[in-house]
Formats: structure tokens, sequence, C-alpha cells
């Protein structure tokens, strides 16, 4: 441990290396998930990153901001309820920057329906899944918004 920080050092030999840029059969997918209660934004992180996706974690719109400018996401995963900026208002902030990025919205409240129509009728489409989201059905989702494979069935994430 190095006197100067209460953080542990790694010896440089045991920090795995990166992959090369073009290397797009090891490659990741980064998926941005923001949400207000830590432990879901962690949790959801933490299933993703086990399932093969970089994740990254953010707990409010702003900040989910910040992050999408130093590491592009191809998807949001947001809560529609966020303290300041709410999750339809990052949505539509992220595509306006990052036209490709995929959005996946949930809300665990009934208020939220408003939001939606509201910004459906401003002609933005967003796909809204009801919390709690089961891993399952949220990583089935996640791939088929990214175009794996592995997944044929729904089309309800934006393009």
């Amino acid at each position: 441990m190095n006197l100067r920080s209460k953080f542990p050092t790694i010896p440089i030999k045991d920090v795995p290396a990166s992959l090369p840029l073009n290397d797009a059969k090891n490659r990741r997918a980064v998926v941005l998930v923001v949400d207000d209660e830590s432990v879901i934004a962690d949790t959801l992180s933490e299933i993703l990153s086990r399932s093969g996706y970089t994740a990254i974690t953010a707990y409010d719109g702003e900040e989910a901001l910040e992050t999408a400018l130093l590491m592009p996401p191809e998807m949001l995963i947001a809560d529609v309820q966020l303290p300041g900026m709410n999750g339809i208002e990052l949505a539509i902030t992220v595509k306006r920057v990052f036209p490709d990025c995929k959005i996946l919205l949930f809300s665990g409240q009934a208020s939220t329906a408003e939001l939606l129509a509201s910004a459906d009728r401003a002609g933005h489409r967003f796909t809204l899944l009801t919390k709690p989201v089961h891993p399952t059905e949220l990583l089935k989702r996640i791939s088929e918004g990214l175009g794996s494979a592995k997944a044929n069935q729904f089309a309800g994430v934006t393009q």
C-alpha cells in the first residue's frame, strides 16, 4: 500500500492488457446505466459486466452526459425519474449527440406514462420497461437492441 494513499497499488505486471481497438471479435459493447438509486444502478452494471458488456454507471442525468462524452455508449439504460434532468430528457439529449445510441428506459412509477406520451408526441419513441426488471428480460432487450445474433424476437428497443 502506498504511504500517500489509502488505496492499494497493483503492480503493472498484474494489470490486464487492454483489448486492441480494432479487435471486433473481443469488443464489449458500452452500456451506460443511469439510476439515482445507487443499489439499482450498481446491480445492473454488475449484471451487465458479468454478461460481457462494458457497463458504466451514473446516478443522475448530468453525470450521465459527462460520462457519455468521455466514453460514448452504444446503449443507454435510464430510469425515467431522475433528479434534475429526467430520463426522457437525458435520452433525447443522448440521441442528439449520439444518434446511433440505443435507448431503454425503465420506471417503477405510473406517473411516467405522461412523460413518455409527451416525448412520443414530440417524435421521440422509447421503450419503457417496468421496475423491477428481471435480469433475463433486461439482458434479452439489450441483446436485441444492440443487434446480437442471439435475439430476433423483439424490436422494442429504439434504433
